[in-house]
């Protein structure tokens, strides 16, 4: 028996990367759901549609880098009271920034998620 064509068709869903992107606002509702849901949308899909690899392994890395940050930001709050700041402005980059790439992952363009380390490449 042989195989001719393993490879399917990448479909093009913008309106599925906006959901990933977006569903990091769930760390707003849950605590730890703008982790986890993006992540499991990124690997069930990203074989199947267009460009989720480089959305997924974005927001994973930017969701990864926000959890460092906030970590490293909690003991600060003892060093002059710094953390209270960092963390008010993690907070609002947590925010802005999902929406912001929302916006232009359903133009199709490429995310841009700034402050984030590569743990993922």
């Amino acid at each position: 028996m042989e195989i001719i064509n393993q490879k399917r068709a990448m479909e093009t869903n913008n309106s599925l990367l906006v959901l990933a992107h977006l569903s990091q606002l769930l760390t707003y509702v849950t605590g730890c759901g703008g982790l986890i849901v993006p992540l499991v949308i990124w690997l069930t899909s990203k074989d199947s549609v267009q460009g989720m690899d480089e959305h997924g392994k974005a927001i994973v890395n930017f969701q990864l880098s926000m959890l460092l940050f906030t970590i490293l930001s909690i003991p600060a709050i003892l060093l002059l009271g710094l953390g209270i700041l960092s963390l008010i402005f993690i907070g609002i980059i947590a925010f802005i920034l999902p929406i912001v790439n929302a916006v232009k992952a359903s133009n199709g363009e490429s995310p841009s998620y700034f402050m984030t380390i590569k743990f993922i490449s």
